[in-house]
């Protein structure tokens, strides 16, 4: 469909949200590399994995002295004990991290912290260098969650958040209802949308590969209908699904914020594809 049909303010909405997005990143041997691929200074967000806590960490310190901009992901429920969040804490400030995104997390719980709501009360009790933190937010809703509970879980955690991004959703009807539903319900916090980036199936099944069987099975899971979109002809890219989502981004009253890349580490393909989207929509 191209970019032709769209108002000149849906067209500079999406180009001012795509000039600094988001780029998240898997904790494997590749990240760096990757992330070479990416502007000088470009937002990162690193993953929690079964790998525990101190290799997001260790990956954010190292990207942080890298000139990048990260957001590591504190799990609760791979946090063991107080001690490690105390860990988190200091290697963050260490390395001059300033932002955090806050998630429960699907494993099994290693130690006092259930829930997102309870890792971000002993940060506040702890007192951490975070100045921003982000929440999940879940437009397709939640394999084991029930919806109002989702929803009761994100009013008693705005207080600590500045900002909620959207778990990757293909569908830009339930991207639009949620963030609508969202400001009907009262909660205000500005939204970054959770974009699917371009990536190769080979190179997909071996970061799954990768990432142990246990984290690939829930990768899968969490990601219902990747791999069929991406092994469509042409394979994937969100050419389509942004387009459909300009009326959200242009709306004054939707607050989204930004726009937030799950590459899977495949960061060159997905870079490509934005600058040549930029360059669309300057036509």
């Amino acid at each position: 469909m191209g970019t032709n049909h769209l108002t000149v303010q849906q067209r500079a909405s999406l180009g001012s949200l795509l000039q600094d997005p988001s780029y998240e990143l898997i904790p494997l041997k590749s990240a760096v590399a990757a992330a070479s691929h990416l502007p000088d200074g470009a937002t990162i967000s690193v993953t929690a994995s079964s790998s525990g806590m101190a290799a997001t960490m260790e990956l954010a310190a190292e990207l942080a002295g890298e000139g990048f901009h990260v957001i590591p992901h504190l799990s609760a429920r791979l946090t063991e004990n107080l001690a490690e969040l105390q860990t988190v804490i200091d290697v963050s400030s260490k390395a001059g991290i300033t932002e955090a995104f806050v998630v429960g997390g699907d494993f099994p719980v290693a130690g006092p912290f259930p829930d997102g709501l309870s890792l971000l009360e002993a940060l506040a009790d702890l007192g951490h260098p975070f100045t921003r933190i982000g929440l999940p937010g879940y437009p397709d809703g939640h394999p084991h969650i029930r919806d109002d509970t989702l929803h009761q879980a994100l009013v008693d955690k705005a207080p600590y958040a500045a900002w909620v991004t959207t778990q990757m959703c293909f569908s830009d009807h339930a991207v639009t209802a949620w963030v609508h539903d969202l400001r009907r319900k009262g909660i205000v916090l500005p939204v970054v949308i959770g974009i699917p980036g371009v990536a190769e199936v080979r190179k997909l099944l071996t970061v799954a590969t990768r990432i142990g069987v246990g984290d690939s099975v829930r990768f899968l899971a969490s990601h219902s209908g990747l791999m069929g979109r991406l092994v469509r002809p042409g394979g994937y890219a969100p050419d389509e699904l942004l387009t459909a989502l300009s009326p959200l981004c242009a709306g004054s009253n939707a607050g989204v914020a930004g726009f937030h890349f799950y590459t899977f580490n495949q960061v060159k393909t997905t870079e490509q594809w934005r600058i040549a989207f930029l360059d669309e929509l300057q036509v």
